[in-house]
């Protein structure tokens, strides 16, 4: 028999008593019983989003919850700007460009960071856009951008701030409400700890103003619909209702730890993952590093597919891979959501395993004693 670990930025690891959560009888949804759970887990998403702004949580993937950012703000011919720094802020792009949308891209190396500057400078020479859209952790490249700068740049204009915070939200701060950030796009199966098939967005009073008027037809992501029924804390088409459950206490449990502290744990795991992929000689893809994944660049030739290939054949060990122009070159070690320490120890003590096997010059143990070191200066070890 062989035991896997899942190590992969998403889907990640679920709680037990998550999955126990899921294994209670279904009830109808059009009852008090739902719409009072409804209630607890809308709230608790405002509390992880740390927002007062209405949130919505629609069956489908977090792409899902992208389109429907872009549906429900353009209307054909609309203008938009997008961050492409990686395959999933392309992804905005793409649909936008889906709905008759016109797309000016700011295109940056994979593995920077966008600088405000050039939010400000497209802003600047589109002063029509209606909005701006980028990812928060680009999971493709392990980069997590400075959405903190980009609202203090997109608030003095009319435009929208949207991020894809699907691997951001719960590993690294974020306040939407204080940094000027309209609309907060996640998905279930990263941080928020329970499997794939819900997707939320939270929505500002500047948000909404865009929204009331745009002319696009939509029907099952239309949120005007969405935000009547929210009024009585109900959901407009058949919720899933296992995967809200689990939701339900998946929040109490971050509830329980304190948003703060988690992301000051995944502060820590990401010191400690960036620190023992270094202390093996090897380079981080990303130059401005996300807590809840690290992407690791293999050493010269070592191909990083075969790297995921080995790790999962043999050792039962689930990594991301790199994505497209990056799949032979990197390898993406998760560490978010329902994650501690010795995680981070068995990632990276894998990947010494494989990588010496595959005949590179790398000290083992050594990338593991760095982690160890990270963990025993963390003044705090809060971990479940």
């Amino acid at each position: 028999m062989k035991k896997r670990y899942l190590l992969a930025p998403g889907p990640t690891p679920v709680p037990e008593e998550v999955l126990l959560a899921m294994a209670r009888p279904i009830f109808h949804h059009r009852t008090d019983e739902f719409r009072t759970l409804f209630k607890r887990i809308t709230q608790g998403l405002q509390y992880v989003i740390q927002t007062s702004a209405a949130v919505f949580t629609q069956v489908s993937s977090g792409s899902g919850a992208m389109e429907a950012a872009v549906v429900n703000v353009l209307s054909p011919g609309d203008k938009a700007i997008v961050v492409d720094g990686g395959y999933f802020g392309a992804r905005f792009a793409e649909i936008a460009r889906a709905y008759g949308a016109e797309v000016v891209l700011i295109t940056i190396p994979w593995g920077e960071a966008v600088d405000a500057d050039a939010v400000h400078q497209a802003l600047k020479e589109n002063p029509e856009a209606k909005a701006v859209y980028t990812t928060f952790c680009e999971t493709s490249t392990g980069v997590v951008h400075d959405v903190k700068a980009l609202g203090e740049v997109v608030r003095e204009t009319d435009a929208l701030l949207v991020i894809d915070a699907i691997s951001g939200l719960g590993t690294v701060e974020l306040r939407p409400d204080d940094w000027g950030i309209d609309i907060v796009v996640a998905g279930s199966q990263k941080a928020l700890m329970i499997p794939p098939g819900l997707a939320f967005l939270s929505v500002s009073d500047k948000a909404w103003k865009v929204i009331e008027a745009n002319k696009s037809h939509r029907y099952y992501f239309d949120l005007l619909e969405a935000k009547e029924r929210l009024k009585s804390w109900d959901s407009r088409f058949t919720p899933a209702l296992s995967l809200v459950a689990a939701l339900d206490r998946s929040l109490g449990l971050i509830k329980e730890e304190g948003i703060e502290n988690v992301w000051a744990r995944h502060g820590m795991l990401g010191r400690a993952c960036r620190a023992g992929a270094q202390a093996l000689g090897l380079e981080l893809f990303a130059r401005r590093p996300a807590d809840g994944l690290t992407a690791v660049c293999m050493p010269e030739g070592i191909d990083a597919y075969e790297v995921y290939k080995r790790l999962l054949e043999e050792y039962g060990v689930t990594v991301g891979t790199g994505h497209t122009r990056i799949r032979n070159r990197v390898i993406r070690l998760a560490h978010l959501g329902y994650a501690g320490r010795f995680d981070v120890i068995l990632g990276l003590a894998a990947l010494e395993m494989v990588l010496k096997e595959m005949g590179a010059d790398i000290e083992r143990g050594k990338g593991v004693a760095a982690a160890e070191e990270i963990f025993a200066g963390a003044r705090d070890n809060r971990d479940r």
